[in-house]
Order: structure tokens, then C-alpha cells, then sequence
């Protein structure tokens, strides 16, 4: 099982989104994100064999009891590229109000998965959620333009839980299933 642990955005998102999407669409090289399975990665496990999921299950629920964040609210604000504007290889809606939160449960839930032996994130942790993914620099010119040009809110939403996701790799792009929900 390939899997992930995410915040997942309400569907009341997914317009938003698929408005900035819009404004990269004549950017070639850009491969979009569906709206509708837009999240923010806490941590990616990778391929997970089925019979460690309830040992990741109690460590996600050990790391969500030790982050200590109950619910709260957060915005998508602003736009974003990794690594850098100079060589984009993904485009991204940042977190503003919720960061903290977010990070505190991304540092637990990191903390915790790493002792069952996954791998350690090898980059800093930015909460955001990703737009786009760029197979080539054709396009960089209007998405570096985009970004730079965009700081607006792309909207609010409740965080009251985290999920343990599974991501299936199909020929149209991944398919996303919760297997677990662990309230905050």
C-alpha cells in the first residue's frame, strides 16, 4: 500500500483551486493536481506493507494525543514553488492561519513514524497544498508571473481531524482512500 497522512481540504475548496489551476492552464509543461483531492501532506509513508497499517494507525494516534492541537481553523493563502523559482518542479497554495497546528502535527506525526523505521523528511516542513507538478521549464515564465503576482486568500476551512491515506497510481493520475480518520 502506498501511503500518506494528510489534512484534507473541504470540497468547498475545490473552486478556488480550480480558479488559480486556470490561471496556469496556458503554462505548458504543468501536469494539475484534481481539486477535488486537494490536502495538505503531513507526512508520505511510501509502500507499507498491509500488515504494519495498525502499528502506523497507533503511531499516528500517539502523535495527533502528543501534538496536543485541537481543532482549529485555516486559511490557503498566497502561492508558492518548490524548490525554487528558478527551477519549479511543483506549484503550491501556502498555509497561513493553521501553520503552526499544522506543523506541530507534521513534527509529531514525523517523530513518531520515524521510530517505526520510515524515512525522515530530508527538507524542511511547509504546510501547503499542491497545484500542479512541472514535467518541464516550458511554462516556467507564467507560473513564475502567477506566483509572484497572487498573495490573495483562497479560502478558510475547519480542521478537526488527520488521515491515514492510501494513493493508488492509475494511468489518469493517483486516486486517494481514507483508510483511517483520527480526530484531533
Amino acid at each position: 500500500m502506498r501511503l500518506f497522512v494528510s489534512i484534507d481540504l473541504p470540497d468547498s475548496l475545490s473552486a478556488a483551486i480550480a480558479d488559480v489551476q486556470d490561471r496556469l492552464r496556458d503554462a505548458e509543461g504543468l501536469r494539475f493536481v484534481d481539486p477535488d483531492q486537494a490536502h495538505v501532506t503531513l507526512k508520505f509513508l511510501g509502500e507499507t506493507p498491509e500488515d504494519r497499517v495498525s502499528a502506523v494507525e497507533d503511531a499516528i494516534e500517539t502523535a495527533v494525543d502528543d501534538a496536543g492541537v485541537d481543532p482549529f481553523e485555516a486559511t490557503l493563502a498566497g502561492l508558492g514553488v518548490f524548490p525554487s523559482l528558478d527551477y519549479i518542479s511543483v506549484v503550491w497554495a501556502g498555509v497561513g492561519d493553521g501553520a503552526p497546528e499544522m506543523t506541530r502535527l507534521h513534527e509529531a506525526v514525523e517523530r513518531e513514524t520515524t521510530a517505526l523505521g520510515f524515512e525522515p523528511e530530508d527538507h524542511e516542513f511547509t504546510p501547503h497544498v499542491t497545484l500542479a507538478r512541472m514535467n518541464d521549464a516550458r511554462g516556467k515564465d507564467l507560473v513564475r508571473r502567477t506566483v509572484e503576482g497572487h498573495d490573495a486568500s483562497l479560502g478558510s476551512f475547519r480542521v478537526d481531524q488527520i488521515r491515514l491515506k492510501e494513493s493508488t497510481l492509475t494511468p489518469d493520475g493517483p486516486e486517494y482512500s481514507t483508510v483511517s480518520r483520527f480526530g484531533l
